[in-house]
């Protein structure tokens, strides 16, 4: 009897040594800090890996675009090198969990500052000031305005910011919330809505990868700051983060990332942000 409880005792244990490893391993995170991880020489960076020009993951499995770029900057300020970077998707909706969990150390994923998302995590920045836009298909003549958008079918993706602008503004607009910008494309391109709304960035690398397919109408009709987000309360990891935008502004590389990006598309590089200190 003695041997039989300590053989259920020691499966006990060794259930619960498992479960709680098991649990580790899906969390993703750990208890060290961004800058932790960048002492070690390694960083877990989310960014969007279906944003042509912004952030996307390429068929070789290299990684391109303005935010992938701004990504490698900051972190090469941070002591990390190329190779020491894992890049992570991070889907809209995902974004604060991923940075709240550990599971990133920081996103850049055209991600705007707002009041709400600071309530979770904090933000460095801005880097860039987009504004939200449409992209229709290219024999799309009724569509250049937010007015325009009556009884219209328009896909956006779940938890974004220009998704939460046209259920709250646009009440007689049917939206379409994926999980992906790339599902709002397929959709678009077979008929199945009238047009994708988000900033107007990311719609011009999806206009510029399908050449005469589509096209991005109407002027921008809100001021989009992105933001670079990070766990809340690392005020050293902020500071370090808004010292290496304002270094890329200054130093050129920011043009020169923008440029090589987004610039394929016909955008003309703006002037830089100012950083908010806050």
């Amino acid at each position: 009897m003695r041997i039989n409880r300590a053989l259920r005792l020691g499966i006990g244990a060794i259930a619960l040594t498992v479960v709680a490893a098991t649990a580790t391993a899906c969390g993703g995170g750990d208890s060290k800090s961004a800058l932790d991880h960048a002492k070690d020489g390694k960083l877990t960076i989310g960014i969007k890996f279906d944003q042509p020009g912004i952030g996307l993951r390429n068929k070789d499995g290299s990684y391109s675009g303005f935010d992938v770029e701004v990504a490698k900057y900051v972190a090469g300020k941070l002591g990390v090198k190329p190779e020491g970077i894992t890049f992570k998707e991070s889907p809209s909706a995902q974004r604060e969990t991923l940075i709240e969990n550990g599971q990133v150390d920081y996103v850049v994923a055209s991600y705007s500052i707002n009041d709400a998302r600071k309530q979770k995590v904090d933000f460095a920045g801005p880097y860039y000031v987009a504004g939200q836009s449409f992209l229709v298909r290219a024999d799309n003549t009724d569509i250049g305005s937010p007015e325009s958008l009556k009884g219209k079918k328009v896909c956006s993706v779940k938890g974004s910011t220009p998704a939460q602008n046209i259920d709250k503004n646009f009440k007689d607009t049917q939206l379409q919330a994926n999980d992906t910008y790339s599902l709002c494309l397929e959709g678009l391109r077979a008929g199945s809505w009238d047009a994708v709304t988000t900033d107007d960035i990311i719609l011009a690398g999806y206009a510029a990868q399908s050449t005469g397919a589509f096209k991005v109408v109407g002027k921008p009709f809100t001021t989009e700051n992105y933001g670079i987000g990070l766990k809340k309360g690392d005020k050293e990891l902020r500071d370090k983060v808004n010292d290496a935008i304002e270094a890329m502004f200054a130093d050129g590389s920011w043009k020169k990332a923008f440029d090589a990006s987004v610039g394929g598309s016909g955008y003309q590089a703006p002037t830089p942000p100012k950083v908010d200190r806050y």
